[in-house]
């Protein structure tokens, strides 16, 4: 039987398919009752599970085709950011952000509306121009920024209701180098009083946090190279190496002490030979409003008796905001709070319930490939253009082919 990443869940599927050709996916598809794609199975949600066809992309071409004059990129589903981004930058182009795990997917990233870090960088799928999609009766229909507008913004987050993709097409930006460098010690109090200079302090900033004390024990700053570093007078720099869990070790880590190096080795926060934990964790990510920023926070301290004893790691990161429907950061400046927990779901559940109370008042939008508990009917509400993305789901996939458990719940119950 197959598994997700981190074993949590067993995929409800008899059999996993592995098309070789997007023929033979468009076959599959055409046939199927239900389908999902499996892309690299890093949800810890049932999101991708299905009692119907699973397909696995990851036996397509990985095909990925820079097109030098209009500067972008289109890559089948399938490929993993590491793959995407080492072709990309040898050949003098780049994305101009990524998220910590460069062993993603990009189709399962994007659906997922997965981000990185940074006051002025969008989640990975506002790069996204264009989607080729496999519906229902085994059709391939193209949406694109230019020719689809409004609802081209509906369907690029959109959690595999709509069809499964093969290809994504990606804005791309020419290469540039970036440092990284850790801190140490940024007390909540601090944190608090100079939210805005903090996050605005690098191209890229994450803080992290145990809970076991109001302060974050680690800041990651990501600075462009050429860029000059900023007054931080709130934390001190780390003597050695760091591993954002405490006690880990961080050969893992891309490198740090300010030397400048290619974007797609710094601004992961681990580097692509290697996997940083082999699954033995579970995770849960909450979005806020960036204006709730600091009273999300101080909930979260409230409660730290509770979160901390299966907590491994906390981080912090903000997200811009953006147009896309189903995005968790749309219209809205974005605080994103990330908590990777023990895995022990039995353990885990409770605590999230209690962590959702407190943070209850501050609009959180639960990130979709994680554990979370609200209620499907509160997460629905917190997307102004759910109605319209339900009515263009049912306008494209009617029979529901590929809806799934999770889909039924959350966008139908």
């Amino acid at each position: 039987m197959q598994s997700n990443w981190a074993g949590n869940l067993t995929f409800s599927a008899a059999e996993v398919h592995r098309p070789a050709t997007v023929a033979e996916l468009r076959s599959l598809v055409a046939k199927s009752r239900r389908a999902k794609a499996l892309g690299s199975a890093h949800s810890f949600s049932d999101i991708a599970d299905t009692d119907g066809t699973l397909i696995a992309l990851s036996a397509l071409p990985p095909e990925i085709d820079i097109d030098t004059a209009a500067r972008t990129v289109r890559v089948a589903a399938g490929v993993r950011y590491a793959e995407l981004a080492a072709h990309l930058h040898a050949r003098g182009f780049a994305l101009p952000n990524m998220a910590s795990l460069p062993h993603i997917s990009v189709g399962g990233s994007v659906a997922t509306g997965t981000h990185g870090s940074g006051d002025a960088n969008g989640g990975l799928a506002t790069a996204v121009s264009a989607v080729d999609l496999v519906t229902a009766d085994g059709g391939i229909h193209t949406i694109s920024r230019a020719a689809d507008r409004d609802t081209f913004d509906g369907s690029v987050v959109a959690l595999g209701a709509l069809g499964i993709a093969t290809h994504l097409t990606l804005d791309l930006r020419p290469a540039y180098d970036i440092r990284q460098r850790v801190l140490t010690g940024l007390e909540l109090t601090d944190a608090a009083e100079n939210f805005d200079a903090i996050t605005s302090a690098a191209y890229s900033v994450s803080l992290f946090t145990d809970w076991r004390g109001p302060r974050f024990t680690q800041v990651w700053l990501k600075q462009l190279a050429d860029a000059p570093d900023a007054d931080f007078p709130w934390a001190k720099p780390a003597e050695t190496k760091m591993h954002p869990v405490p006690g880990v070790d961080p050969v893992h880590c891309t490198e740090q002490f300010d030397v400048p190096g290619p974007w797609h080795e710094r601004l992961p926060h681990f580097r692509p030979g290697f996997t940083p934990s082999n699954g033995e964790e579970l995770q849960t990510e909450y979005l806020v409003p960036r204006g709730h920023a600091v009273a999300a926070l101080t909930a979260v301290d409230a409660v730290r008796d509770t979160v901390a004893p299966v907590l491994q790691i906390c981080e912090v990161r903000t997200v811009a905001a953006d147009r896309l429907w189903l995005s968790p950061a749309y219209g809205r400046d974005t605080v994103a709070l990330h908590f990777t927990w023990v895995k022990d779901t039995a353990a885990v559940l409770p605590v999230l319930a209690v962590l959702e109370a407190a943070l209850a008042p501050y609009e959180p939008r639960p990130h979709w490939g994680k554990l979370f508990t609200t209620a499907p009917a509160d997460v629905r509400a917190r997307y102004p253009r759910m109605p319209d993305f339900l009515a263009l789901a049912s306008a494209t996939d009617p029979a529901r082919t590929f809806s799934n458990g999770f889909l039924d719940r959350m966008l139908h119950a």
